[in-house]
């Protein structure tokens, strides 16, 4: 039985033009296939935004049909140490490129290298700047030691639209015919906060499940609570009834399966969508602000959350 690929490398785009929602950055690595030269670039931003689809898309222009002998792919949080420096990376680096003036090296998750890797890499931009280019991807820019940063010109990503989002779950619908109800395409926009892969594999996972894909089938695939449950679950502690906002944490958690976490993230995005002055809102970001750094150092989500509802409800806010 062979098994099909995933959608989110099935509809990768080959072409920098097919990438949707990066017109601004699109248009700057373009100029450099047309004139067959570019620096050193630095992709910065969080995962799923297009910053690898962008460097394989562009040595696919550059390079052609030549692009796989001439184009190198290593993720630094495998391999991190100076010996990938000084070993793999060097090794290809020295090499002659096959039809064309230079090689291309993309570095993912390069803000992952150790710091002793890092000034070994600088070393080997500067020695071998005439055979090779370098493309570091990475999701905090602010992890990349300084000389690097100024060899680069560095591109932002920010998380994607939800036009962007969209425009791309239409037409792998329309690709797999895959019938997607309008509320189930906002839907996938709402969980994927901005990341294109999560939105494809929510599209994917859905798909395998029903044979319209609605809103509650999302939800109920990516683990997610419908904005509504949040928003109720808030509105009802602010309204001063711990009990009954206790009762819908305690269907979110136990019925639903979420965690404290997905619910404390969804908490902070619908405080913006309450009907509360902005300092009530300031005061509520604060309080999840603080359940969320206890929930990282370990505490009990559930009386953390607990907790979270019942100063609400006190009106500690």
């Amino acid at each position: 039985m062979e098994f099909e690929r995933p959608w989110t490398e099935k509809y990768r785009p080959q072409k920098l033009n097919d990438i949707v929602g990066r017109e601004h950055i699109i248009k700057r690595l373009n100029s450099y296939v047309n004139k067959k030269s570019m620096p050193h670039l630095l992709f910065a931003g969080p995962p799923g935004v297009g910053k690898t689809t962008a460097a394989i898309a562009l040595a696919k222009e550059i390079f052609g049909e030549y692009w796989r002998q001439n184009f190198q792919e290593t993720n630094a949080s495998d391999e991190r140490g100076i010996s990938v420096v000084r070993e793999k990376i060097k090794d290809f680096a020295r090499t002659k490129p096959i039809g064309g003036d230079f090689k291309i090296i993309f570095l993912d998750e390069s803000d992952a290298l150790t710091s002793d890797a890092q000034n070994a890499l600088r070393r080997t931009m500067e020695v071998y700047t005439s055979t090779c280019r370098f493309i570091l991807s990475c999701n905090y820019s602010s992890r990349i030691i300084d000389p690097i940063q100024s060899r680069c010109a560095i591109f932002r990503f920010g998380p994607l639209s939800n036009e962007a989002i969209k425009i791309m779950i239409k037409k792998i619908s329309k690709e797999e015919n895959i019938d997607l109800k309008e509320d189930g395409l906002e839907a996938i926009a709402y969980v994927s906060e901005g990341d294109m892969r999560r939105a494809i594999n929510a599209l994917q996972a859905s798909s395998g499940i029903g044979d319209s894909i609605t809103e509650s089938l999302v939800y109920q695939v990516t683990s997610r609570a419908r904005p509504e449950e949040i928003k109720n679950m808030m509105h009802v502690a602010l309204s001063g009834d711990y009990i009954s906002s206790r009762k819908i944490l305690q269907t979110l958690i136990l019925e639903q399966g979420l965690s404290g976490e997905d619910i404390i993230m969804q908490m902070h995005k619908e405080t913006f969508n309450l009907e509360v002055s902005d300092k009530e809102k300031i005061m509520i970001v604060d309080m999840i602000g603080e359940a969320d750094f206890r929930l990282v150092q370990g505490a009990n989500e559930f009386i953390q959350l607990e907790y979270l509802l019942a100063n609400l409800s006190l009106g500690k806010r």
